[in-house]
């Protein structure tokens, strides 16, 4: 079963996952890793800056940076392709460039860019997995970063080198560090999933360990109350 087809809308998505839980719960959710903080890290004092992160399905990486204290916001999207082609059907294909992603708004004043990449390789996903996380296959689902400037790449390769020296990780680390060309905010549905469908199999299983793991590794940047994208009507 394709990880397009479970996800491809609310209704189909639930029904696929139930079907396929004895996959999913054998590959549930990474086990975190604890890994040192960089050794080379941003100053503190400027402005709000953004930060680009993939790092396979959205849906989990939006949820643990909303946890995150500092972080101003998280919007599910689409970067590394065209914007023509920054529709969920379209990228779920594997062929746009295109990497689920999440842009990430935050205060290096309450939090640094290194810090967010210590969670990043720690909790929100595998970066050993080459096209791949838990259940779900294909290039939209690589692990990236998407730098806005020189001094983010510089924190972002250093720190991978870093932790590839350290062999903090059985295997080597496969993030690709690139510029940031565009970013295209996700459809409305795939907005604040975690927070909004907590009991929904797959983020049971592939996602709320994530928020577990967050709390418990770095109970000092974490938030309870998570910054949503969505607000509530009425």
């Amino acid at each position: 079963m394709s990880t397009s087809s479970h996800r491809r809308s609310l209704a189909a998505l639930l029904a696929a996952t139930i079907f396929s839980l004895g996959v999913c719960a054998a590959r549930a959710a990474e086990d975190a890793v604890v890994i040192p903080p960089p050794a080379v890290d941003e100053a503190a004092g400027r402005g709000t800056e953004t930060a680009i992160f993939a790092g396979g399905c959205f849906w989990g990486v939006q949820g643990v940076f909303q946890h995150v204290k500092g972080v101003e916001s998280a919007v599910s999207g689409y970067a590394g392709g065209d914007a023509k082609t920054a529709q969920y059907e379209t990228v779920s294909a594997g062929s746009t460039g295109h990497a689920e992603s999440v842009q990430v708004k935050f205060d290096p004043k309450q939090v640094s860019y290194g810090k967010l990449l210590q969670i990043f390789f720690s909790v929100a996903h595998n970066p050993t997995q080459l096209n791949f996380q838990g259940p779900d296959r294909g290039t939209q689902y690589r692990s990236a970063l998407f730098v806005s400037d020189p001094q983010q790449r510089k924190v972002a390769e250093s720190y991978i080198s870093q932790l590839d020296k350290a062999h903090v990780f059985s295997q080597p680390i496969v993030t690709k560090v690139s510029e940031t060309t565009g970013f295209y905010p996700a459809e409305a549905y795939h907005q604040d999933f975690l927070t909004l469908n907590p009991t929904y199999p797959y983020i049971v299983y592939n996602d709320l360990p994530k928020i577990e793991n967050l709390k418990s590794l770095f109970p000092a940047d974490y938030r309870g109350k998570p910054v949503l994208v969505l607000k509530a009507k009425g």
